[in-house]
């Protein structure tokens, strides 16, 4: 008989959050909600008018955990908690979401130039009727960018997928002159709140 180890369910493509799982020993699995026929449509990640970014997170964290979950019955898999996260720029209350091209990436970066931005990283775990969020806030600060600094950077086509247009460990980590919060919420799950969360739902962890 075979013995099924402990295990969370990812559901997120972002190599970024499989690197950082992997960072502090969780075993996991992909769980990919596109590649199940059942689910007509994807998780709606459109703020709602008026919605302050901190509950948009939260919101959109624990829509995406609910539809894995859901996912994992549909498969009939074994049933292990599902991990979902989300990850949002804001300043002065606006939300900062994926650029639509290099034009959108660009005009984000020059609003986000020469000033301090959050970033709010939310993570969701869900097992049967439990689900659990937790969000971690961050402050970036960005160095002034000139238009050239910022060519050369849209020429790396790293703003792609990316909130904000950018991503810490990438070549815009060259942008940030100082940083108060979560490096790894930047990155896009904040590693202590996921560790917390998972400890509620008796998961082992370092």
């Amino acid at each position: 008989m075979r013995i099924i180890q402990p295990r969370i369910y990812l559901a997120s493509q972002s190599p970024r959050r499989r690197e950082l799982l992997k960072q502090i020993g969780i075993n996991f699995e992909m769980l990919l909600l596109r590649s199940d026929p059942r689910r007509s449509i994807d998780v709606d990640e459109t703020p709602l008018e008026g919605e302050q970014p901190e509950i948009y997170v939260r919101r959109i964290c624990e829509e995406k955990a609910r539809v894995g979950w859901e996912s994992l019955r549909l498969r009939s898999l074994p049933p292990f908690p599902v991990l979902a996260a989300d990850t949002t720029v804001t300043l002065d209350g606006k939300i900062f979401g994926k650029p639509d091209n290099a034009e959108h990436a660009a005009a984000m970066l020059h609003q986000l130039s020469g000033r301090g931005h959050q970033v709010l990283s939310g993570v969701a775990i869900a097992m049967g009727e439990q689900i659990e969020v937790a969000l971690s806030t961050s402050t970036v600060r960005f160095a002034p960018l000139s238009e050239e600094r910022i060519h050369r950077y849209l020429l790396t086509r790293e703003y792609i997928g990316k909130a904000g247009g950018y991503a810490i460990q990438g070549q815009a980590g060259a942008f940030i002159e100082h940083i108060s919060g979560s490096y790894s919420g930047v990155m896009g799950l904040p590693l202590f709140e996921t560790a917390q969360l998972l400890q509620h739902f008796d998961h082992q962890t370092p």
